[in-house]
């Protein structure tokens, strides 16, 4: 049996290696120093050129040539006008201020002329047929048809007279405009006098402004106006909210907003305006 000799590899070392390594390294050198002599070097022949073709590729040739302005800063814009301010004159001031304050010297009246009403009906208001209501600028005497007409008619009652007369008497002392309005409930009505609610509470109302020009009330203070059915204050299902429904309104309107005092001119020489001593030292009344 022959034996096999094992064969051992042996290996020379080779010192020559390092020379691959070094020659890749200046090769790569090279290269890196070809790129930036490439990159540095710019012909400007092809750059205006090339600029010259990015400007007409992205711009409209209509307006190529348009220069863009700068936005100017600091400067107001002309489009945004300034507001005028109100500048009134000192007459305009005055006739503002008397009028301030005769507004509140007519609150002070009318808190009186309240007064006075509800003390002259007393009787009247214990048996809820008249109702006094005081507001900034007007007095409100609800009295109801019961104590004033016969049903149906627009005619006055003879117990209806001695209440209109107090209710002149206290209206005399003020110059104030009267509206006078008329009520009815929703039952309907249609007769040789009245065709419909609208006449009659139209007709008690005239009826009510003619007694108070004849007890001395000036005509021109005076208005009659009919709302019919169409303003109820209570349901119409039954008789109590009919009777309640069923009224005439006096209404003692401020001269401040009555229907002749549209403007401050008008208003003006409607009031015949002049400073008062108590409105500028007293308070005014709101009830």
């Amino acid at each position: 049996m022959t034996r096999r000799r094992k064969r051992t590899e042996e290996f020379t070392n080779n010192h020559d290696r390092w020379m691959v390594s070094y020659a890749d390294f200046v090769t790569l050198l090279f290269a890196f120093f070809v790129v930036m002599y490439a990159i540095s070097s710019v012909n400007e022949g092809k750059y205006k050129s090339l600029t010259t073709s990015l400007v007409s590729a992205f711009t409209d040739p209509g307006v190529a040539q348009k220069v863009i302005q700068p936005i100017p800063v600091g400067e107001t814009p002309t489009a945004i006008q300034p507001i005028p301010l109100e500048n009134p004159s000192t007459s305009e001031l005055e006739i503002r201020r008397q009028l301030s304050e005769e507004i509140l010297h007519e609150r002070r009246q009318l808190a009186e002329v309240t007064k006075q009403l509800e003390e002259v009906l007393d009787p009247f208001i214990d048996e809820k047929l008249v109702t006094v209501k005081q507001n900034d600028y007007w007095i409100e005497l609800e009295m109801n048809s019961e104590m004033l007409f016969l049903s149906g008619e627009a005619d006055l009652s003879k117990k209806a007279l001695p209440a209109l007369q107090k209710v002149t008497e206290v209206f005399k002392s003020v110059p104030n405009a009267v509206n006078v309005e008329g009520y009815t409930d929703n039952v309907p009505i249609d007769n040789i006098k009245f065709r419909s609610n609208w006449d009659l509470s139209s007709a008690r109302a005239t009826s009510v402004v003619h007694e108070l020009v004849k007890n001395g009330i000036a005509p021109d203070r005076l208005s009659a106006t009919g709302y019919g059915e169409f303003h109820p204050i209570a349901e119409n299902a039954d008789d109590a909210g009919r009777f309640k429904n069923r009224r005439v309104l006096l209404v003692l309107m401020s001269q401040a907003f009555a229907r002749y005092g549209t403007n401050d001119a008008e208003r003006a020489k409607l009031l015949n305006l002049a400073p008062s001593a108590d409105a500028i030292t007293a308070p005014a009344q709101v009830r």
